[in-house]
């Protein structure tokens, strides 16, 4: 038995599969800007995404500090992770001095933008950005972190073609509507539905809620497992202990990757023949099934996964 690798760019096409959205964004790593510490333990992240925080990470009296450490943190960021910024929220009267500050540094991916409730909001930074670095490829992730935000979701989605991602803020929100925190999670699970949802009905990253109790790693494997099951692509992490579960969590497994391979191996062979419908292990395998198989498949490439098939 000989093992083969290819990649899904490779194989039989499928109608109305748009895999040119997808990013690699597992773990968003939270690195307030106002710790050199902390900036320094970054440079050797293994995160998808490193975001240097200026908002809640950062205390009022240390938000100047922040922002004169935030370009040189950019400038020496790892190579090959993304490197973003969270600002602090629109109306608060620090944002534009953050994106200023920010739309320096060419090394900026993208920029985070917490406590979204309008598409405004999203305007106005993508207004700053035209403004500011008007050649800039930056992209942008929308916080939803409020009720108003929830009830605005759509709008928010749709708001300027920078808008790659959408993402949950359990605390915020729970503080915003009075929600009393659960272990059971179950009171947050509308939002995190809509947040999943809207985001894949646009083409949008869904990112998951940060896990408090950063030391119970039983618990961050627990959620996590669970927002990749919703359909979220990523997470939220505060420590660097998390980073590996995480990412882990949100690649597929590879039992995951073998059944995929077995869909999609399936298909290309039925493809060739002019069939349609086909019929593995017992099962019927139709379009939407080959569209979460070549899904899966992609995800694996993202992730450094071998996806392969025994012949």
């Amino acid at each position: 038995m000989r093992w083969q690798s290819t990649r899904t760019s490779s194989l039989a096409p499928v109608p109305g599969l748009d895999l040119s959205q997808a990013k690699h964004r597992r773990a968003v790593l939270y690195v307030p800007c106002s710790e050199e510490r902390k900036i320094q333990k970054s440079f050797t992240s293994a995160a998808d995404c490193i975001m240097y925080d200026l908002e809640d990470g950062v205390s009022l009296n240390r938000k100047g500090l922040a922002r004169s450490l935030v370009i040189s943190a950019l400038g020496a960021g790892p190579q090959g992770r993304e490197l973003g910024v969270r600002i602090n929220s629109i109306g608060s009267g620090l944002e534009k001095d953050d994106l200023t500050v920010i739309l320096q540094s060419a090394k900026l991916d993208v920029i985070m933008i917490p406590k979204v409730e309008t598409p405004g909001d999203i305007h106005y930074v993508s207004g700053l950005v035209d403004e500011l670095a008007p050649e800039s490829s930056v992209r942008i992730i929308a916080g939803i972190e409020t009720a108003r935000g929830i009830v605005n979701i759509r709008d928010i989605a749709q708001a300027d073609k920078r808008v790659d991602s959408l993402l949950f803020a359990a605390e915020d929100y729970c503080a915003d509507t009075g929600i009393t925190r659960t272990r059971g999670r179950q009171e947050l699970y509308y939002a995190r539905s809509v947040v999943a949802t809207t985001a894949h009905a646009y083409k949008l990253q869904a990112i998951d809620m940060v896990t408090m109790d950063f030391r119970d790693m039983d618990v961050l494997r627990e959620e996590s497992r669970e927002g990749a099951e919703m359909g979220f692509t990523g997470k939220q992490v505060i420590h660097p202990a998390q980073v590996d579960i995480v990412q882990e969590c949100f690649a597929p497994s590879m039992e995951t990757v073998a059944k995929a391979w077995r869909i999609v191996d399936g298909y290309q062979k039925h493809y060739k023949l002019g069939k349609g419908a086909f019929d593995l292990d017992g099962k019927a395998i139709d379009m939407p099934v080959v569209k979460w198989a070549y899904r899966v498949l992609h995800r694996a490439e993202l992730a450094g996964i071998d996806a392969k098939i025994a012949e």
